[in-house]
């Protein structure tokens, strides 16, 4: 049975139910007969992906969501192999080039190159370019971003680039120049609470304006995050009420239980345990990244003022590490010995120099 989220999620800019300025953009765009390359931004579960399938449907029509994973081995000039899937349908591919870590440049290469030489099979599509969707472009390294500049450039009349990024900090200058920007807003929580309220009636559930309003504050403007939570509200209570318990995702619960046990316990043996939790973590594909910055927003409260300053610069810190680094383990690893050394030593009086 599908979840929510998928089951509901709207097919056309017709049905998108905020934002319905940017919807128009995009219709026009999609119209026009000059559809650029595209980088669309914005924070986690604002919507971006959902739109850009509409705006594929509105370029191609309905085929595009007749999609196959087709399964690719690449080769690197090391002679390694790397296996790599792609979603594609006959007008279109999605790729998710980080998947290959620092070998993502050898994907960028030779796939967009084997895409752009290739006509269009369909003779009858509205449009002679396929477009390629790029998920998570701000993940991509230096030289994958290299590599995708000179493609956007050479094979310009034969494919269309649409990036999907949560921020465009880490986009480098060349490619934001060569695509055309559109931000994705976070919904409000008006908006999530329509959503909510929307999708409650499709599923004859009883409608709860309080408990709708809890999860659109408790979900952080996520859409995504929120259906998930309204979900799991109505398949643990028969009777759904203001009062019903809003359940926080697993991944998200076992974070606060790590931070409680690095507040308790200063000791290499309590690193060992964290450890253990984290490699949990990971192996269920919660990102690095993700479980740093929710770490440490569940640790801040548990200290003085005086240091958070000081926790907040150490997780910037191994954040850049993070992204630099193939072993995450590592990098958070250190951030719990970084955060139990200070916490320890200023429990103890001990001055520390940061430098």
């Amino acid at each position: 049975m599908a979840l929510l989220v998928d089951k509901h999620r709207p097919r056309t800019l017709d049905n998108l139910s905020y934002h319905s300025d940017l919807s128009a953009r995009l219709r026009a765009l999609a119209q026009s007969g000059d559809f650029p390359h595209l980088l669309v931004y914005g924070p986690s579960g604002a919507g971006k992906k959902t739109r850009i399938v509409a705006t594929l449907r509105e370029l191609y029509g309905p085929g595009v969501e007749k999609i196959k994973i087709d399964s690719r081995v690449f080769q690197t000039t090391s002679n390694r192999k790397l296996e790599f899937n792609i979603v594609a349908s006959v007008y279109h591919l999605e790729i998710t080039p980080s998947d290959v870590g620092n070998y993502d440049r050898v994907v960028v290469q030779d796939l967009l190159k084997e895409v752009a030489q290739t006509q269009q099979v369909d003779l009858g599509a509205k449009q002679r370019f396929k477009v390629v969707v790029i998920n998570e472009a701000d993940h991509l390294t230096r030289d994958a971003q290299a590599a995708l500049r000179r493609t956007m450039e050479k094979y310009s009349p034969n494919l269309r680039l649409i990036l999907l990024a949560n921020s465009t900090s880490n986009i480098i200058a060349p490619i934001r120049s060569r695509t055309l920007l559109v931000r994705v807003a976070a919904p409000s929580e008006d908006e999530i609470c329509q959503v909510l309220k929307r999708v409650g009636e499709k599923e004859h559930f009883r409608d709860v304006e309080a408990l709708n309003q809890k999860i659109a504050k408790d979900s952080g403007r996520n859409l995504r995050r929120a259906l998930l939570m309204y979900e799991a509200v109505h398949a643990q209570n028969e009777v759904v009420t203001e009062k019903s318990l809003v359940p926080p995702p697993d991944w998200e619960a076992l974070i606060a239980q790590i931070a409680d046990e690095i507040i308790e316990e200063h000791t290499p043996a309590r690193i060992l345990q964290v450890r253990a939790k984290l490699y949990d973590l990971l192996t269920h594909c919660i990102p690095a990244t993700t479980i740093l910055k929710t770490l440490t927003w569940k640790l801040i409260p548990k200290i003085d003022d005086e240091l958070k300053p000081d926790i907040i610069r150490w997780s910037a810190f191994y954040e850049h590490r993070i992204r630099l680094g193939t072993k995450v383990i590592f990098h958070l690893e250190a951030f719990v010995a970084k955060f139990m050394r200070v916490l320890e030593s200023y429990l103890n009086g001990i001055e520390l120099d940061f430098d």
